[in-house]
């Protein structure tokens, strides 16, 4: 094979156009065996085998710059930069990050799990570069979808004003995560698509071949020819009228086009976009045929692509998308705002059901949320469904424009906490620290789906300002549903097991099952702790904490979240801010690091959400005396 003689870009550089077609068909056979049994980004990556082949076949790696925007996309980048052999442990805690990674390879520049920054990068190495006097090239890849991001657009705008050398990529596959939408990506479907302008194009280029080279003039006329059919045909012509150079269409998977348009741009002094069209999927009949649901998945059976699941209690987005169908059913004000995670954030029954009240506006999160402040100033009762790691984007919106004008927006944020083999960049593990510093913000976490039921109700029925719920990436915990929905009391707790001397303070499902687990642990040494489903972050239960206090508890504080400034820092400030310090007070939650990839059971065994350290902090709160003595002495 030849996949096994490439170790590096220079390999690659010795083999012919023909050689490179099979290497390309070898690496989509690699890819779809190694993901069937790890998972990972299958469809985004099938789609730029030949990008990828000729942007390290005609520039030259690590010296000139490829940076990708999101970094889901770079698999082949790394199979051609010496990692092939690493593909067995992708996604796995140690492992081979799914995402561009600077400590993995020189050859990796650009780390992003968020999309539409790869312009913003280019455009600071292209300064840079330029300030050193070197003379690398700065390649971005940037998707259709991500280029409908508001960072990408301010970089546009910031390019084509200094219009510095550098390469935009525009992997044109119609596709983000979900199906894009908008004013810009109709516009690249006409571009797309308008064979009469392609027809016309071909020609006229044909035809300026056939007239001999009668010096300069002449080829100044014909470029000013060529730009004129451009706006005769192609309306707007968006962006030469930035400043970019633009090349395209191009097959992306036609490497005989793709060498030489990038040989035809290398000519150009400027920034140059070279729109590419790529099949997302391409070479995997399944992905290609919903590459929705292929553009990042676990295992699968290659013959027959059946997604290998676990057949378990529902996960808490479905739960979240079905009630909020049946509250939408009975109150026709709500609406729901995605940014590009329709099925993802559990919304695809909603828009079948609602449609007109079901709003995807693209990767544009501070759009979505400043958005939803205007609904509910106009008497609406908006949704806004995000990840949490994807909701930190939206921050100074969430800030001015909800929480400042006090209005009712309820935030469904999935995936919070540990999200497993996305990593470092995707954990939702700072939105308690910093939505619960907002003024105005109420902030709740469910025990179990049949609770996040009641909280959706609650969300809907507050009145007073936004309100969030947060719900992990997991499957529910397997409760009973109630069928009448009935509101929570704002700020309150609840006692989920009785106990003396101790309380464990737990937020959410995973940490809630955490606690009974260690007092399990505990009864051995004969301490018998309290457990709270501290449901509420913002407002705490001032209440319970007092009476906790008055009994002479000491607690214990559980979160799937960062612990500066966190839950546990929240019950400390509390009982700070009223002069008492008599509580013993433990805080256990994430670090002050980023922690990557793996399993979420890995990841909590390595920042010590266990049982075992919960154990351990609350003998060590015991009085010296009793620790000397032995812990069954009572």
């Amino acid at each position: 094979m030849l996949l096994n003689q490439i170790n590096s870009p220079a390999d690659l550089k010795k083999l012919s156009v023909p050689q490179l077609e099979t290497l390309a068909e070898e690496i989509r056979g690699f890819l779809i065996e190694k993901l069937s049994i790890t998972g990972g980004h299958l469809a985004p990556n099938l789609g730029v085998v030949e990008l990828t082949l000729a942007l390290h076949y005609l520039f030259d790696s690590p010296k000139d710059k490829f940076i990708f925007d999101v970094g889901h996309q770079s698999y082949v980048h790394k199979i051609l930069t010496g990692r092939k052999g690493r593909f067995d442990t992708l996604r796995k805690y140690k492992g081979l990050c799914g995402f561009v990674k600077m400590s993995e390879s020189e050859h990796d520049v650009w780390e992003a799990g968020h999309s539409s920054t790869s312009l913003s990068a280019a455009m600071g190495m292209a300064i840079a570069r330029d300030l050193k006097g070197e003379d690398n090239k700065i390649v971005a890849i940037i998707g259709d979808g991500a280029l409908t991001g508001g960072m990408a657009l301010e970089a546009m705008n910031h390019i084509g004003h200094e219009r510095k050398n550098m390469t935009v990529i525009l992997n044109d596959n119609e596709m983000s995560i979900a199906p894009n939408v908008g004013a810009l990506h109709n516009y690249l479907n006409k571009i797309r698509t308008d064979k009469h302008y392609n027809k016309v194009k071909e020609e006229f280029e044909h035809l300026l071949k056939k007239i001999p080279a009668i010096g300069g003039t002449l080829a100044k006329t014909a470029e000013r020819l060529k730009d004129s059919l451009k706006y005769l045909v192609v309306t707007g012509v968006w962006f030469e009228e930035l400043g970019f150079k633009y090349f395209g269409p191009v097959d992306g998977h036609n490497l005989t086009q793709l060498f030489e348009t990038f040989k035809q741009a290398e000519k150009v002094n400027g920034p140059v976009l070279i729109h590419v069209i790529t099949v997302k999927g391409k070479g995997y009949l399944p992905a290609e045929a919903d590459s929705h649901a292929w553009h990042g998945g676990g295992p699968y059976k290659i013959e027959s692509g059946q997604f290998v699941k676990v057949v378990g209690p529902p996960v808490y987005t479905d739960v979240f998308g079905n009630t909020l169908i049946e509250l939408a059913e009975k109150d026709e004000r709500i609406v729901a705002v995605t940014p590009a995670m329709p099925k993802g954030s559990g919304l695809e029954k909603f828009a079948d059901a609602f449609p007109g009240r079901m709003l995807d506006v693209g990767i544009a999160e501070q759009h979505a949320a400043t958005l939803c402040a205007a609904l509910s100033l106009e008497g609406m009762k908006p949704v806004f469904a995000v990840y949490s790691t994807f909701m930190q984007r939206a921050y100074d919106q969430i800030v001015h424009d909800i929480c400042r004008q006090n209005t009712n927006v309820v935030f469904a944020i999935d995936r919070a906490g540990f999200v497993g083999a996305d990593g470092e960049t995707h954990q939702g593990v700072y939105d308690i620290a910093f939505m619960r510093s907002i003024p105005n913000m109420v902030l709740m976490m469910p025990k179990d789906e049949n609770e996040l039921r009641h909280m959706m109700k609650t969300a809907f029925d507050y009145n007073e300002g936004p309100i969030a719920v947060r719900y992990p990436r997991l499957n529910g915990v397997g409760v009973k549903m109630d069928e009448e929905l009935k509101p929570i009391p704002i700020g309150s707790w609840e006692t989920v097991r009785e106990g003396e001397k101790f309380a464990i303070l737990a937020s959410g499902a995973p940490m809630l099952e955490l606690a009974a687990s260690a007092a399990e642990l505990l009864k051995s040494d004969g301490i018998n702790p309290r457990i709270v489903n501290a449901r509420f972050l913002k407002p705490l239960d001032e209440n319970m904490l007092i009476g906790l206090y008055e009994d002479g508890y000491h607690l214990l504080t559980l979160e799937e979240g960062a612990v500066l400034g966190g839950f546990g820092s929240a019950v400390l400030e509390f009982y700070a801010s009223r002069g008492i310090y008599g509580v013993k007070v433990k805080p256990i939650g994430i670090p002050d690091y980023f922690v990557e990839h793996g399993s979420p059971k890995e990841q909590r065994q390595e920042v010590g959400l266990t049982p075992e350290r919960i154990v351990t902090e609350m003998k060590a709160m015991l009085p010296r005396k009793r620790q000397a003595a032995g812990l069954k002495s009572r």
